[in-house]
């Protein structure tokens, strides 16, 4: 049931990304979807911060939704923008206080074999979410890292269909990241 249960979570998470590619606000759907799939998949291999973030996925696609349509001070669509020296600094110390609590939550609360690098990966998503829900084009950045990071946890821990879409994840983040540059600079000729 479980590998059934990834193929359909990889499905989705190749649907969100796309979505996300397209700064599509119809992602935030896959954003609860996905995670909802994930929170099984993750759980029965034993990757507990996994598990986890996936719930704090769920919270964040709601916020994100609403954030993206009504964010602007003009009660408009988000636009993408980049993130400020300030914001950059709080999201280096979220990371940093969300990689220690994760990993020692982790070391013990569970029987986890790969704590600190799961709260490493785990971390980072925490950030990148934030990001992509405050629509900053360094968000990519952030995902490209934990992609690859976490393609090869993922081989590690047995889970081959989710390390390949993970690694997928990566590359095209690289192109997201280059279509969200373009687009920003569309809409600042527009604006």
């Amino acid at each position: 049931m479980e590998q059934y249960l990834e193929i359909l979570g990889v499905i989705v998470g190749a649907i969100y990304l796309w979505l996300e590619y397209k700064a599509s606000i119809y992602l935030w759907i896959a954003s609860i979807v996905m995670p909802a799939i994930y929170l099984v998949v993750f759980y029965g291999a034993g990757l507990y911060a996994d598990t986890a973030i996936n719930i704090y996925y769920l919270v964040v696609a709601l916020y994100g939704w609403f954030a993206w349509k009504y964010g602007s001070s003009d009660k408009k669509e988000l636009p993408i923008t980049r993130i400020s020296t300030r914001q950059a600094v709080a999201m280096v110390a979220l990371y940093a206080v969300m990689q220690v609590v994760i990993s020692l939550a982790l070391i013990h609360l569970t029987d986890s074999n790969v704590a600190w690098f799961n709260g490493l990966t785990s971390a980072l998503s925490v950030v990148g979410m934030w990001m992509l829900a405050r629509k900053w084009i360094e968000q990519w950045i952030v995902w490209i890292v934990v992609d690859i990071l976490s393609a090869g946890l993922y081989c590690y821990k047995g889970l081959y269909l989710t390390a390949i879409l993970y690694a997928i994840y990566a590359i095209i983040a690289i192109f997201g990241y280059r279509k969200w540059q373009q687009m920003m600079t569309e809409q600042d000729v527009t604006r």
